[in-house]
């Protein structure tokens, strides 16, 4: 069971933006029910000693894993940590500010820039809508956040209750209004 889990996370790992060796240690440290050091790692995996350090590095900047120490012993210890919350709310933050931030301060420079031609002001036009809309989402995700493990489980469960909401509304509104917003 234990070794299919670290296989897909291995597999999966691309799709994710890590490679394959990050993604089965990240999903041994998981599924370990001790903290494991990387000699432990790289005999349970079959990897090289160096590509655990590189591995363990790659997590320890995604801040998804945590390093102990055992008394009497000099080694490193990993493991992942526990709150599957947690890890959710650490990734999604990763991302955001590998992913998002930068194209959000991107977007920001083209927007004050003075476009030259037609062309430039279709492209900063349509960037515009980009950025209006990351900033929307990042908005949301910010206030998601704060929320606590309970009411962020709730607000998960709402789905598809909100989206009939907001169609009841909306018929509401053009049966008194007249119109659809």
């Amino acid at each position: 069971m234990k070794q299919r889990f670290v296989l897909h996370f291995g597999e999966m790992g691309s799709r994710w933006g890590i490679n394959r060796t990050v993604g089965q240690i990240y999903a041994l440290l998981y599924a370990s029910r001790e903290p494991i050091n990387a000699d432990e790692i790289a005999e349970a995996l079959g990897f090289s000693r160096s590509n655990v350090s590189i591995g363990l590095k790659e997590l320890e900047s995604w801040k998804l894993v945590r390093l102990t120490h055992k008394p009497g012993d000099r080694r490193e210890y990993f493991s992942a940590p526990d709150d599957i919350w947690t890890i959710f709310r650490t990734l999604a933050e990763e991302r955001r500010k590998r992913e998002i931030d930068p194209t959000l301060s991107l977007l920001r420079d083209v927007m004050l820039e003075s476009p030259a031609d037609p062309d430039d002001r279709h492209a900063q036009a349509r960037m515009k809508e980009m950025y209006q809309l990351i900033t929307l989402v990042t908005t949301w995700f910010d206030d998601v956040q704060k929320l606590d493990v309970d009411a962020l489980q709730q607000l998960m469960k709402m789905g598809a209750k909100v989206q009939k909401l907001l169609e009841m509304k909306n018929k509401l509104a053009v049966v008194v209004g007249g119109k659809s917003k």
